[in-house]
């Protein structure tokens, strides 16, 4: 009798069941107390390391192991050191939800603010309030930032300034920042915007205009500590508030409006019948 097919339903009966032999596994090949294993169990657990980490983590790694040569002490401290700074560093895979016309958080952190406001000129965005939300990154949450919607780069601008603390609301007008701004693709325009903090003094932004990009994937990295901006369409609907915790790349922060009446997308809304 052929094998019973996986995806099929459930539809035998008890002692058909008992009957049977489990199904097995890829995995269950493999000895719990394989190298293999073992590595495959610590692949899925620690989260890889964003590259612009890696010289850091390295350096620091560097450092300990001379001490420790030197001195012959600091052992547990360097370990420590550099798995702090890897931890900074890390990665972490994110499954953006399956849902059109919405904007994900671009960065881990707290709701810094929700407010209305004119966006930066650097976006090229239109000069009217909009919705705008702040998320706070401290020295204990992800630093990647991640995109917020399935689109195309339109733009990316640095602009120098100020290394002020992050949670302040004046951080986004005065301190150092890189801006990108995205088309969506039902035409939407949207900005986010990486600013450096008190302690932030290094930017990375890894896409350049003309690329085509996925909600949820990785695109840049602020060094300890910052702050991210999400300039929203004026219309969106926001469905986050302040305090609340993020999830780069999964948690929905806005809904968009109806692209048709949004002004600078070159569409109009149908004429009335």
């Amino acid at each position: 009798m052929p094998p019973p097919v996986a995806a099929s339903r459930d539809v035998t009966s008890a002692s058909e069941h008992a009957t049977q032999p489990p199904a097995v596994r890829p995995d269950d090949r493999v000895p719990s107390t394989s190298p293999a294993h073992v590595a495959a169990l610590i692949r899925a657990a620690v989260p890889p390391l964003h590259p612009g980490g890696r010289p850091i983590v390295a350096a620091v790694a560097a450092v300990a192991g001379i001490v420790r040569l030197a001195t012959g002490r600091g052992a547990l401290v360097g370990a420590l050191a550099t798995a702090a700074t890897a931890a900074f560093f890390r990665n972490p895979s994110r499954v953006p939800p399956g849902r059109t016309g919405v904007v994900l958080s671009a960065a881990d952190g707290t709701v810094a603010s929700v407010s209305e406001v004119v966006p930066p000129p650097e976006l090229d965005l239109p000069r009217v309030p909009s919705p705008r939300v702040s998320v706070f990154l401290s020295v204990l949450d992800v630093h990647v930032q991640r995109i917020p919607a399935d689109g195309r780069v339109l733009d990316v601008r640095y602009r120098p300034g100020r290394f002020l603390s992050a949670d302040l609301d004046k951080a986004s007008e005065e301190n150092e920042r890189t801006a990108v701004l995205l088309q969506t693709v039902d035409g939407a325009r949207l900005g986010v915007v990486q600013i450096a903090g008190l302690l932030a003094r290094r930017i990375r932004c890894d896409v350049t205009a003309g690329d085509e990009v996925a909600a949820g994937e990785t695109y840049g990295l602020i060094r300890f500590g910052s702050r991210v901006d999400t300039y929203l369409p004026a219309g969106s609907t926001v469905t986050v508030v302040v305090g609340q915790r993020m999830i780069g790349g999964e948690t929905v922060v806005a809904a968009l409006p109806d692209v048709a009446a949004l002004p600078g997308t070159g569409r109009r809304p149908p004429a009335a019948v």
